[in-house]
Formats: C-alpha cells, structure tokens, sequence
C-alpha cells in the first residue's frame, strides 16, 4: 500500500539545480523588494529618526539643550542610511515572507501546511506587536531611568551611532520576544510540544529566558534586562494555554476495569 499522504514534491521531484534556481529567484525578488523599501524609507529618514527619538528626549532634562551628538562628519548620514534600511525590511517584509512560504509548500504534507500558515500571517503581526510594546511601554520608563542619573556634573551626550544601535537592538529583541506564542502554536499543532510538557519544563525555561534576555538587551544593565524577561515569562505562560487549546490531544488508551485486566476481544 503507497501512503496516501504525499505532496508535490513526492510526485514530481526536481533535480537538485532547478531548487536552486528557484531558491535564486526567490532571494532576488527579496532582495528588490528591500532596495524599494529602502528608497522610499529614505525619503522620510530625518522624521522616521525623529520618531525613534523621541522617548529619549522627552527623558532628557527640560534645560538639556544637547540632545543627541555625531562625532564624525559621515555619522548622521550613516545613521539615515541604516534608519532607511530597517524601515525598507520592515515594508519588505510582506513580500518576504510570501515567497518563503512559495519556495518551501511544495515539500510540506498537508498538515505541515495547516500548522504553517497562521504562523507566517501572524508572525508578522506579532513581531510588529513586540515591537511597538517596546517602544510605548519600556522605552519611555527605561529612558528615564538611564536619564534619572544625569547630575549638576554628568551630561547625557549620546551619539546618534550609538543611540540607533542601543534602540534598534531593544526593538528587535522584543519583536522576536513576541513570536513565542506563534512558535509554541506551530510545535503544538506538529505534537512536538504539549502542556504538560512545558508546565514541567517551567523552572528551565525561567533560567533559558534571563539568558535570551540578557542576549537581546544592548547593554549589561540589569534594568533593561528585567523589561525584557518580565513580558517574556508572561508570554510563556500565556504558551502554555494555547498549547493547551490548540496542541495535539493524546487518545486516552483503553484500559479494563483492573490494572492488568485483559481487554474482551
């Protein structure tokens, strides 16, 4: 008996250079809808920065004239150049993500690609989610922490370099944070995971998420830590419930009224 459950790959396998060419021509459509991100974003640079800023000014003191500094002519240039390019990889990302689930649901079973696609259309909502949590709720209490020390005798001067790598790297970190739940949904669906299973595990996964969270933040401040692994030991537990919901139920197997007991034929 052949299985049933075969995919388009099954019935017409490709040789191995025809998946390279469609892995090319899928990169460079990525790559094209990037550098047309990029050039629309880089005609709202200046306001896109002025965005990103503006949790760390409304920290600085009221009399701070100095804002943000460059210490090298091509610094603010350099600055708008990348601010332009996550932005083009964030309006990118739509199409990005089409043509990976193009290249890859030819070699999925059918049920792989059931589990696969809320994953890759709510990835995307999730990640944007994590992100502007980053950037309404920690950022503005976390800027004024690092501001509170700011004396008669100590300036915050931060470069624009600097500044871009410390919030960029916070943004992306709770963009990736906030995938949690999709990444458990997806496991769950495959019964690669289930509750029980992350209930015990609950004491390890607190240890692994300070690790990731010391791994994401920018710096080895213990404060922006502890933003991060609040939300993501929350994120776990609420894991746990869609696992629950929506993972795999094991079939309760039969039993006779006695341990032990034969089962009537």
């Amino acid at each position: 008996m052949t299985d049933t459950t075969t995919t388009a790959a099954d019935e017409k396998r490709l040789p191995f250079t025809e998946h390279l060419h469609e892995l090319r021509k899928r990169l460079i459509a990525c790559v094209v809808a990037v550098f047309l991100g990029f050039i629309i974003s880089y005609n709202f640079a200046e306001q896109l920065f002025q965005i990103l800023c503006k949790p760390w000014l409304e920290a600085l003191p009221k009399d701070q004239t100095v804002k943000l500094i460059a210490t090298a002519p091509h610094e603010a240039f350099f600055t708008y150049m990348k601010v332009s390019f996550i932005a083009g990889v964030g309006l990118a990302v739509p199409v990005m993500l089409f043509h990976i689930w193009r290249f890859i649901a030819p070699g999925l079973y059918e049920h792989e690609k059931r589990a696969l696609i809320p994953v890759v259309f709510f990835s995307s909502f999730f990640f944007l989610g994590g992100a502007l949590f980053g950037y309404f709720c920690v950022f503005p209490y976390g800027f004024r922490f690092f501001a509170s020390f700011a004396t008669d005798y100590i300036t915050p001067m931060i470069t624009t370099r600097e500044f871009l790598r410390f919030s960029t790297k916070l943004l992306l970190g709770f963009g990736i944070v906030f995938e949690l739940p999709i990444f458990a949904f997806f496991l769950a669906k495959l019964g690669l995971i289930t509750a029980p299973l992350m209930r015990r595990m609950r004491k390890v996964a607190v240890v692994v998420i300070f690790i990731v969270a010391a791994a994401l933040t920018p710096g080895p401040d213990v404060f922006s830590q502890l933003m991060m692994a609040g939300p993501l030991l929350i994120l776990y537990e609420i894991s746990v419930w869609i696992v629950h919901i929506f993972g795999r139920k094991s079939k309760p197997e039969p039993t006779g009224e006695k341990k032990g007991e034969a089962l009537p034929s």
